[in-house]
């Protein structure tokens, strides 16, 4: 909750306790007289919690308030719900998924394992508008500012000086929202930064058993700290024990994966069958 709100939420509390002193009123009396519980008043005073405009005006009545207060304290939960909605907007304009783009954005080696999404390095700007319209809450207007920054950042992977090392399990490649074609473009940017000397690219085949079951995706940022994702939130720790043990996990990860020639023939085998299911899917 904003600490706006809380602000609003204890004034609009202190004016209603305030106003019950002034009439003379014990909590127990006033909730009786207003037909609610009187924890809801004790609640509304301290702040706790928002009444409705409809409670609002029935502890207005059973308080005798005059117009003028009338009017005072549903200006005071008017703004209260306007600090609400402008914390849910920004929250909004937001989207779930850009804290990884800033933290690689300044880390010289990346080490990044997924095992459902593509790393946010690699995506394909219309294969990042699906991730970021899948997010709760997800505004378009937002998701277009996400995708265009997502796509900017990832001019990183050209930069001299910088390392990259991804490792997915084939479950990553053989997971596709909207279309076929939308994965065959995307396997054309796998084969395009496959080939740059800054980067490394493996794939867990699903002929190898992996190391460790994986739970969710997680990005190495140099070794001071790992960007942790879940569906729709990213947890930043730069906590020594725990980079410690993800560290350990991405190399056994890494040790499961191939690289090289055998990625991109895996990579072409699947555009093959990208391209069979697209037929199949023509009417």
């Amino acid at each position: 909750m904003g600490s706006k709100r809380r602000e609003r939420m204890r004034a609009l509390g202190v004016r209603l306790r305030e106003l019950r002193t002034e009439a003379g009123l014990t909590g127990a009396v006033l909730a009786q007289r207003a037909g609610v519980g009187q924890p809801t008043v004790s609640k509304i005073e301290t702040g706790r919690m928002v009444p409705s405009l409809d409670v609002l005006d029935r502890l207005s009545h059973a308080l005798d308030l005059d117009e003028s207060a009338v009017r005072e304290v549903r200006d005071l939960l008017a703004a209260v719900v306007a600090a609400a909605n402008s914390a849910e907007s920004a929250a909004l304009a937001t989207p779930a998924g850009l804290t990884v783009d800033e933290e690689v954005r300044s880390a010289l080696l990346v080490r990044s394992f997924q095992c459902v999404v593509l790393p946010a390095l690699l995506q394909s700007a219309e294969y990042a508008r699906h991730v970021f319209e899948s997010a709760p809450h997800a505004v378009p207007e937002a998701v277009g500012r996400a995708v265009a920054a997502r796509v900017e950042r990832q001019s990183v992977l050209y930069e001299p000086g910088r390392e990259s090392v991804f490792v997915l399990t084939e479950a990553v490649l053989r997971t596709w929202p909207g279309a076929p074609t939308l994965m065959l473009a995307q396997f054309d940017r796998l084969l395009a930064v496959e080939s740059l000397s800054t980067v490394r690219l493996g794939v867990i085949p699903w002929r190898r058993p992996v190391p460790v079951l994986p739970r969710h995706g997680f990005t190495l940022c140099d070794q001071r700290a790992v960007v942790v994702e879940t569906f729709d939130t990213e947890r930043v720790t730069d906590d020594d024990a725990d980079l410690a043990a993800y560290e350990e996990q991405f190399e056994r990860f890494e040790g499961a994966a191939v690289f090289g020639a055998e990625v991109r023939e895996l990579l072409l085998q699947l555009m093959e069958e990208y391209r069979a299911l697209g037929d199949s899917l023509t009417p």
